[in-house]
């Protein structure tokens, strides 16, 4: 089509992307600081994009292509900057996001995904294709956009119940509280049930599935219902520590300090499992795709007479943007450790470890979507490998010497490689999905590969204000008196406590170990599902994302789940591997889910917003006389339920839906 004159990398297509890039992506920063997991955004831009271009007079598919190519860079760039940056907060190192350090990391790291992900094109999409299952369904979505109406209707409502019910909640208003909870003693048993009452943790359930959703809430299960009255039974004694912290306090008290201090790092633990395990299982699939995507690339090189479906950029270009990126690198490690015999190998180590995870990120978002890709467990797995190399580098000196706050400096330079490495997987990853569905309907690939580098540098941008923003707002990490209620970013406390852990911190490394043996066992059941075909799996990371976790962030993440599997049996479509029955089934309930998940997380930073303007924490509070309790919260709860399961169950097809992000 691009041959016969039709267009593709328009200024209004580009200029959208950006727009939309970097909203979601603020959308999905604080949706990962809040429930540890984004939501990818290809598939709803697609739908506005056809929307937006049609009111300007009518777009092409090539055009609304391009459109959601740049703007999918909003979750991938958001994932690799809050699955890791917020740990030198965490840390101490930095006591607010610096701007251009955020640009630095999350810019070079985003573009580097680009560059390394060019070569892996042919050999996983053309030579040895590979399923891409959300780059196929977004492929669909721009073919039968001749209506987009109907999806953009579903996605505006939803999106004003997702925002109302943020700005009502506790963070906002306090109309509505944030969770439903309770404990008690049952004889010597410590018991805790609760949900938080999130529209958006419903939306990311149903966008997940129910097997996802069950497989966190039973990782969430082990941790609340049998490790920690394991542990209050058994080993509180022998922890003077936290018995005095949590002496004369309630059972919903006692099982959170239990929880935050040991059984969450049954979690770190099977994390750690995971990583390794992911590499390892990809040995051979990998090295055989990075050598034919080479070779792929060099014989390609010549000219014109390469069809503009298989035009990647140019191979000599990426070498040099790759060697022009290794200076900034080196003297963005040599500003933490000030010795250049460690930064050139830090910064050695990230560019090898950068293209060998962007192909990890690559393979399996191919394999099993971008719902499972452990961008995670491909950080830990570099923050690991990184800082054995750098206590070699560093000696004993070095191992202890401290920077700002009081911060081991061998752990921030650890974080800051895992940072590029992360931002470089999750883009690389999103790349590939997004090439995918541009060869299935015909596109350009350096056009696509040159507009996913656009959207990645201006999230960007945008990414140190953002995070600011949140942490005046609601507070990063370990609750505080001035936050009692602050955004867990869960991958990030992990990153940063491993990290400090093994550079002279204090882990529970036998809670560590426990979690990796849980973690092993996780994936020999995982292996046994696997050899019988069967369609429910247990994935590691995502169970490990479940111990991790409060176990309130995971109940609605089940019950959106619920939801969807409801709507299939209501379709008739259970059990089915028919991918495009099923994005056909679910494209009006995903539409909605990605509303709710778009209005709260926007609100949320508008409500961020206007906490940080006044410096007031209280702006936007009402009177006491008409703050609800738990039982309201539950009943609207449940209105949004019925909404989504109703608008899944009834409404016809319509283009469009989303897929959920890394974890």
């Amino acid at each position: 089509m691009a041959e016969q004159g039709v267009p593709q990398l328009t200024f209004r297509a580009v200029l959208l992307a950006i727009v939309l890039a970097v909203v979601l992506s603020a959308a999905n920063a604080y949706l990962g600081l809040f429930a540890g997991l984004t939501v990818a955004t290809a598939i709803p831009a697609a739908v506005v994009s056809m929307g937006v271009l049609r009111l300007l007079g009518g777009g092409t598919i090539l055009e609304n292509n391009i459109v959601q190519t740049g703007a999918s860079a909003g979750s991938s760039i958001a994932a690799g900057v809050i699955f890791t940056i917020p740990a030198l907060i965490i840390l101490g190192y930095w006591q607010d996001f610096r701007y251009a350090w955020v640009l630095a990391i999350a810019g070079l790291g985003g573009l580097l995904g680009v560059l390394f992900s060019v070569p892996l094109r042919r050999s996983m999409i053309v030579e040895q294709p590979l399923p891409f299952p959300e780059g196929k369904a977004a492929a669909e979505v721009l073919k039968a956009g001749e209506n987009p109406g109907p999806g953009l209707r579903i996605l505006a409502f939803s999106a004003a119940i997702g925002a109302a019910l943020k700005a009502a909640a506790y963070s906002g208003m306090r109309l509505l509280p944030d969770t439903a909870a309770g404990a008690g003693f049952f004889g010597r048993y410590l018991g805790y049930m609760g949900t938080n009452l999130s529209p958006a943790l419903l939306g990311v359930g149903y966008i997940v599935g129910l097997n996802i959703g069950i497989v966190v809430l039973s990782g969430s299960i082990l941790s609340w219902h049998i490790a920690i009255p394991i542990y209050q039974l058994g080993f509180m004694d022998s922890d003077p520590a936290l018995a005095a912290g949590v002496a004369g306090a309630g059972a919903e008290d006692i099982a959170g300090a239990i929880w935050s201090a040991k059984i969450r790092y049954l979690g770190v633990g099977a994390m750690l499992i995971g990583g390794v395990w992911t590499l390892f299982s990809l040995r051979n699939s990998l090295l055989s795709g990075v050598r034919s995507g080479i070779a792929a690339a060099r014989a390609g090189s010549g000219g014109a007479a390469v069809p503009h479906t298989e035009r990647d950029l140019p191979m000599k270009w990426m070498l040099v943007a790759l060697v022009a990126f290794v200076v900034p690198l080196l003297l963005l490690y040599q500003a933490i450790v000030g010795l250049w015999h460690v930064s050139i190998p830090m910064a050695v180590i990230m560019i090898v470890a950068g293209f060998l995870f962007v192909s990890v990120s690559a393979y399996l978002a191919g394999l099993v979507g971008s719902s499972n890709n452990p961008v995670s467990g491909i950080t830990i797995a570099t923050i690991l490998f990184a800082s054995v190399v750098l206590l070699l580098l560093l000696g004993e000196s070095g191992r202890m010497a401290v920077g700002a706050g009081g911060a081991p400096l061998g752990a921030v330079a650890a974080i800051m490689i895992g940072a590029v490495v992360c931002c470089a997987a999750a883009v690389g990853g999103d790349n590939l999905q997004d090439l995918k569905a541009g060869y299935l309907v015909g596109a350009t690939p350096w056009k696509q590969q040159l507009m996913l580098g656009i959207g990645a540098f201006s999230c960007a941008l945008i990414m140190a204000p953002v995070l600011n923003i949140l942490a005046e707002a609601y507070g990063i990490g370990a609750p505080t008196a001035e936050h009692p209620n602050p955004l867990s970013a869960p991958q990030a406390t992990l990153m940063a406590s491993v990290a400090k852990g093994l550079f002279g911190g204090e882990l529970p490394w036998g809670i560590i170990a426990i979690g990796a043996v849980i973690g092993a066992a996780i994936i020999a059941v995982d292996e046994m599902l696997k050899a019988r075909g069967s369609s429910f799996r247990v994935p590691v990371l995502a169970a490990a994302i479940g111990i991790y976790l409060p176990l309130e962030l995971m109940v609605p993440i089940f019950l959106g789940g619920l939801l969807a599997y409801l709507v299939e049996r209501r379709h008739g479509v259970v059990g089915t591997r028919d991918e495009a029955t099923r994005d056909r089934v679910h494209r009006p309930g995903t539409l909605f889910a990605a509303g709710l998940i778009t209005g709260e997380a926007l609100m949320g930073i508008g409500v961020g917003i206007a906490i940080y303007a006044s410096k007031n924490r209280e702006v936007l509070v009402v009177p006491e006389r008409f703050q609800q309790d738990e039982l309201v919260g539950l009943a609207v709860l449940a209105v949004v339920g019925w909404l989504l399961y109703r608008t899944g169950a009834r409404a016809r097809p319509v283009a469009g839906g989303a897929d959920a992000g890394p974890i």
